[in-house]
């Protein structure tokens, strides 16, 4: 997990974004490279949001590569340093919500069984997904273009739980137009579904 955590530090100081330092010491802090990605999904683990933060940044650049071969002219509308921010960073509101516990299940022999497992708890902060992430680095001091907080506003997409209201609606529609949003949607749940699901 050590070299995961210093791959991710290393692609984001890259970018040299103002701020980045302090979020970077939040994300130790907070216990960013030990929390699990869910609470019994994808990654339910310890470092597994570490693990997802790094799926979506590939699958991300990836897919830009990709997009760029097919539309030369998006580039300037995808800069790569855009994208490694939204990709790591669209989750860090998932730092300290996760809870080790005790939890039970039925084993082969339908008998119940101990496990250590997680809970999770959004008191501390009850701000919906993707603009708490937001709120999160902006409070941290890190300059995010308006695409940026976006990406990571929206990613969670149709998903999102504030989804349901007319202006919602209206407003990831919108914001479906930016490329970075189109992006970061996609490779989260590329690497979500796909990338990460038990086989």
């Amino acid at each position: 997990m050590e070299k995961l955590k210093e791959q991710y530090l290393s692609l984001l100081t890259s970018t040299g974004r103002n701020g980045i330092d302090n979020v970077t010491a939040y994300l130790e802090k907070a216990g960013f490279f030990r929390a699990p990605a869910s609470v019994n999904r994808h990654l339910s683990h310890d470092g597994g949001l570490l693990e997802h933060s790094l799926n979506v940044y590939n699958v991300a650049m990836r897919l830009r590569e990709q997009m760029i071969a097919l539309r030369a002219d998006i580039e300037e509308r995808l800069p790569q340093e855009s994208v490694v921010l939204a990709a790591l960073l669209h989750d860090v509101c998932k730092a300290n919500i996760y809870k080790k516990m005790t939890k039970y299940r039925k084993d082969a022999n339908n008998r119940w069984e101990a496990y250590s497992g997680y809970d999770v708890d959004y008191t501390r902060f009850p701000l919906g997904h993707g603009e708490k992430s937001v709120v999160m680095l902006l409070r941290l001091g890190l300059e995010l273009t308006n695409d940026e907080v976006l990406a990571i506003r929206w990613h969670m997409g149709a998903w999102d739980l504030s989804f349901q209201s007319f202006e919602s609606k209206s407003n990831i529609s919108a914001a479906s137009d930016v490329p970075l949003v189109a992006i970061l949607q996609a490779a989260d749940a590329l690497a979500a579904h796909l990338l990460e699901v038990k086989s």
